[in-house]
């Protein structure tokens, strides 16, 4: 092979230069058919695109991964455990701040086990890259997709009560094996979070508080999620947890936080009890569920009543605080509690 392509390079470069730091021209060559002095050429690009280091003079040279690393690892899901990969062909490639790398090891195991859990894929690709300023991290598999799977599981039609399920927290297919902590709390860590399945997309922005929106979705198969962590975050895994105990400190899952919208269209709004009930499924299990009413202008009064006043009285344990009214959505909630 006479041509290096620079951008498949990237995905080889970094291991590379980490494993042959001495005689990584040799190396290149070798997997290129090209010249040393191509393969010279052509890590020279790579030093100038931040990709590698180079210390050191003739016959003293030492290379080593730039301030850009990317590692790419394709899995068959049948026997795979995911605290392998992480330890073997991922960790030790990265340069990250102890609490960013505690971060992304546990988003990285969580999602690899999603996807050898409850994908009922045959495979699933997973992509770490650093930046200067972030992590990145991509893990995709070819199964079912995550909302069809919830959707199949629970009785639902609808991708976006599937995802307003999965928004409130403790939701598993597999409740003898998991509590359903997983996923939501790895996109809580993150600043950036994508979740892809099949046709449907929803995106996370930790700057935009409890709120998921609707994304592009990629024209694949199967789940793929990505997230982004900032490297000078002063997010951790401790503060993450704690922030949803009741008294801000614990480990408990006590409290969540139901992003409304999930259950909205611009031809459909909050007017059924029936939409009630589905609003405040499952939220006995916490101590505290804060509605959260972003980007709702109004609801109906059967709604308010039967979320507000009907549902309370029939399940004490239900404890809803809504949160981000318009002034006609708190209007309506006051006109129902009593």
């Amino acid at each position: 092979m006479a041509h290096i392509d620079l951008t498949a390079l990237t995905t080889w470069i970094t291991a590379a230069a980490t494993d042959h730091p001495k005689d990584l021209p040799e190396r290149l060559a070798e997997l290129t058919g090209v010249q040393r002095s191509t393969a010279l050429r052509r890590l020279g690009q790579l030093i100038e695109l931040q990709w590698l280091t180079r210390t050191g003079q003739g016959k003293e040279v030492v290379y080593g991964p730039g301030l850009l690393r990317q590692v790419v690892h394709h899995y068959a899901l049948d026997g795979l455990g995911e605290d392998l990969p992480w330890s073997r062909d991922f960790v030790r490639y990265v340069a990250l701040p102890p609490h960013v790398l505690r971060l992304t090891q546990h988003a990285f195991c969580e999602l690899l086990n999603n996807a050898i859990d409850h994908s009922d894929g045959s495979g699933v690709t997973v992509s770490l890259r650093q930046t200067p300023s972030h992590v990145q991290l991509l893990v995709s598999d070819d199964g079912c997709g995550v909302f069809d799977k919830i959707c199949h599981t629970f009785a639902l039609d609808d991708p976006h009560i599937a995802m307003l399920e999965l928004s409130k927290g403790k939701l598993t297919t597999q409740p003898e094996r998991h509590t359903g902590h997983g996923l939501y709390f790895t996109s809580r860590l993150a600043d950036v979070f994508d979740l892809h399945a099949n046709e449907q997309a929803f995106q996370h922005r930790s700057w935009e508080g409890t709120g998921w929106r609707s994304g592009q979705p990629m024209n694949r198969q199967g789940t793929s999620v990505y997230l982004s962590i900032a490297l000078d975050t002063p997010r951790t895994l401790e503060s993450v947890i704690n922030a949803h105990s009741l008294d801000g400190s614990g480990v408990r899952f006590e409290r969540t936080a139901v992003p409304l919208q999930l259950a909205v269209t611009p031809q459909v709004g909050l007017e059924s009890r029936a939409q009630a009930r589905l609003v405040a499924s499952r939220l006995t299990h916490f101590r505290l569920a804060e509605l959260d009413f972003s980007g709702i202008p109004y609801i109906g009064h059967s709604f308010a009543d039967e979320l507000f006043r009907v549902l309370p009285r029939h399940q004490p344990a239900l404890n809803l605080s809504p949160i981000n009214m318009s002034p006609a959505v708190a209007a309506m909630v006051d006109s129902v509690v009593v």
